[in-house]
């Protein structure tokens, strides 16, 4: 696979992860990017399981909010090993939270990394355009696929970084806080390893690819940032999708979107090539 005499084994690696860290450093210097970043996940990932667990121990299954859409969603359970594993629990408390804590909030863990990915990527060279800064990195002697790698690395590496860290926040929170109530460890449950090792993996590649690639694109940051946000309506379909008990992310419904996310990555990569371009990404600069 050949663009302008390059290709992917002539990247300069080097290179690349100078431009990653580059971005890396700028974020990590700069709180008003990583502190907002990192306060939805940090809410989703301790204080709200925290709360709810808590709340469940002092007041019953009145401490869990929404407690008849919950109900609903248990007993359109299909037969299988999902609804073998809730029952497993005969009394409905532990059910109740026993599918909450691995079955509801998952699909909130698949937003961490869209967020992360979304705010950094949208700034990758949007960023560089709106400080003129663009101009010289264009300039340097660097390949324009190496260029963009290290855009897409120093976007995806903090995205994955963040998931796994609210994942094992996560996971300390519920079974600290649950252990009274279940005597025995009840996180992680099988459907979550497929969620972080398999499907958050290649959505936030994916996230990172597209919001990079808008914002080579367009103008400013603000434009990037508003177009990378309508990647999250394919994950909040799947929210509501399990909310209204049509679709529940076992292991096995994460396994199949983890495998048409991976498919759908390699084309994007295998594509890639063809619409790089450093006169037009100049021309954006100047214009």
């Amino acid at each position: 696979m050949k663009y302008q005499g390059m290709s992917f084994k002539a990247m300069d690696f080097k290179a690349m992860w100078a431009v990653a860290m580059k971005d890396m450093k700028a974020i990590g210097s700069n709180i008003q990017i990583w502190l907002p970043m990192l306060l939805l996940p940090i809410i989703l990932a301790v204080v709200l399981p925290g709360v709810l667990i808590f709340g469940v121990r002092i007041s019953g299954l009145q401490g869990i909010g929404n407690l008849d859409q919950i109900g609903r969603m248990l007993d359109s359970l299909p037969p299988g090993a999902l609804r073998n594993e809730i029952l497993t629990w005969r009394e409905p408390l532990p059910q109740m939270v026993y599918f909450v804590v691995n079955y509801f909030f998952a699909p909130f863990f698949l937003i961490i990394p869209l967020m992360v990915a979304s705010v950094i990527s949208a700034n990758s060279f949007a960023g560089e355009k709106e400080q003129q800064t663009l101009e010289s990195l264009l300039f340097a002697p660097i390949d324009i696929l190496s260029l963009f790698a290290g855009k897409l690395l120093a976007s995806f590496l903090p995205a994955m970084a963040v998931a796994l860290l609210c994942f094992v926040l996560y996971g300390v929170v519920v079974n600290i806080s649950a252990f009274p109530l279940f005597h025995r460890l009840i996180f992680p449950a099988p459907n979550w390893w497929f969620l972080i090792l398999w499907v958050i993996p290649f959505l936030s590649l994916l996230a990172t690819f597209v919001n990079v690639f808008i914002s080579a694109k367009v103008k400013g940051f603000q434009e990037a940032y508003q177009l990378s946000g309508l990647i999250i309506l394919p994950v909040l379909a799947l929210l509501f999708s399990q909310m209204a008990g049509v679709l529940f992310l076992d292991a096995m419904v994460l396994f199949w979107i983890g495998t048409i996310l991976l498919l759908i990555d390699g084309i994007l990569i295998k594509r890639i090539e063809h619409h790089l371009d450093r006169n037009k990404l100049f021309e954006s600069q100047v214009g």
